[in-house]
């Protein structure tokens, strides 16, 4: 079985940074792309950022220059610096990864629970 647990959600005021935290534990032999979603109220869930084991980045273009993803591979931790943050900011954000359990074992796609992140104006 394998968790991702989410933090550093919150409310900010527009043009603050936050810093999105997710840990992810159990039966894990390795972790191959690690990334962030975002889910609006009455909208799709949408890609935010992704980061591969080999650290290659691809972000939206609405965070592009604003949004920073990085990951440590030792701790099984992905995180997001969000800065100079917009009210169409606000979202539930997502952590997901693409974990193997054992290595004869294609990866699956996990989730976190969601951390709300809130930008007011």
């Amino acid at each position: 079985q394998v968790q991702l647990v989410e933090s550093g959600g919150g409310l900010v005021q527009a043009g603050g940074s936050l810093r999105l935290s997710c840990v992810a534990s159990g039966s894990i032999f390795s972790i191959n792309a690690m990334g962030w979603y975002r889910q609006a109220p009455g909208k799709q869930r949408e890609l935010v950022a992704v980061i591969t084991s080999g650290s290659t980045t691809n972000y939206a273009d609405s965070v592009k220059d604003r949004f920073t993803i990085s990951r440590d591979n030792a701790k099984n931790t992905v995180y997001l610096q969000m800065n100079s943050l917009k009210p169409e900011d606000t979202a539930v954000y997502y952590c997901n990864a693409d974990v193997r359990v054992r290595s004869w074992i294609r990866g699956y796609d996990y989730w976190g629970q969601g951390t709300q992140v809130t930008v007011s104006s």
